[in-house]
């Protein structure tokens, strides 16, 4: 399966984390059923094209489909390394789990909504609708922009929520789960790092709510800030895992709690 060929790549790059769950567990099992059914339901048409005009229509959403399954993937990885480095099975991991697979479901059409908008926008679509009965309509009206980002804003500040609390939690467990030195300091850089996609999108939901449908766009670009935020972020962390690195060799070290 996709987690055991993963798992066999990527553990043997983890740097300072012993992986504490090896097979999969059915936390794990359900969760790729439902990223599997997620990526389903990006695909707008599981018919063969049956004339040319369907066949172009189907090429015009390849790109909102591609960022749309990056970023499931992306969020399906996150997870994948929280189980494996935890191996948490408990009552409130299953649960904040649970959330974490509700909102991708929930979250699945905005997302793929919102970029088949931006790429008719930027490639020369305008931003329009089409039909098969022949009828082109603005896929944004009125204020929908504002209530698009809304809804945008609300499924990405809680995917990274739930992985902020699933990170405090195995920091909560952290004398349970034995972790050394550098696994406590790499637990507290990815709540971090989680925290600051959450951060970008209560900006984001901030601007859009102040400045309501003129500033929906301006909302919209904030999270290009992302990239250089969590570059600087990893950078800072990664130079204090290093000096931590000389200091404590050993990953037997242990650090108070």
């Amino acid at each position: 399966m996709l987690r055991e060929s993963v798992a066999r790549k990527v553990e043997s790059h983890e740097r300072g984390f012993r992986w504490r769950s090896h097979e999969i567990s059915r936390i794990e099992g359900l969760s790729d059923a439902v990223f599997a059914f997620a990526v389903t339901l990006l695909i707008v048409s599981l018919e063969v094209p049956r004339t040319f005009a369907e066949l172009r229509e189907t090429i015009n959403g390849f790109l909102p489909f591609a960022i749309s399954f990056a970023i499931l993937i992306q969020i399906w990885y996150i997870q994948f390394t929280w189980f494996r480095r935890y191996g948490l099975q408990d009552a409130l991991t299953t649960a904040l789990n649970a959330v974490l697979l509700f909102v991708v479901l929930f979250y699945v059409y905005p997302l793929k909504f919102l970029f088949t908008y931006l790429a008719s926008a930027l490639l020369g679509g305008g931003g329009m609708a089409h039909f098969p009965d022949g009828r082109v309509e603005p896929m944004l009206k009125g204020h929908d922009g504002y209530l698009m980002m809304l809804v945008y804003n609300a499924g990405f500040i809680a995917v990274f929520e739930v992985f902020v609390l699933l990170y405090w939690r195995a920091w909560h467990k952290r004398d349970e789960l034995d972790l050394d030195v550098k696994e406590r300091f790499l637990t507290r850089e990815r709540l971090g790092a989680n925290a600051c996609f959450v951060g970008m999108g209560l900006i984001s939901t901030c601007i859009v709510v102040v400045g309501g449908e003129h500033a929906a766009g301006l909302a919209g670009m904030v999270y290009m800030l992302l990239a250089p935020l969590l570059t600087v972020y990893f950078r800072v962390m990664g130079r204090r895992f290093r000096r931590l690195e000389t200091l404590a060799p050993s990953t037997a070290l242990r650090e108070p709690s």
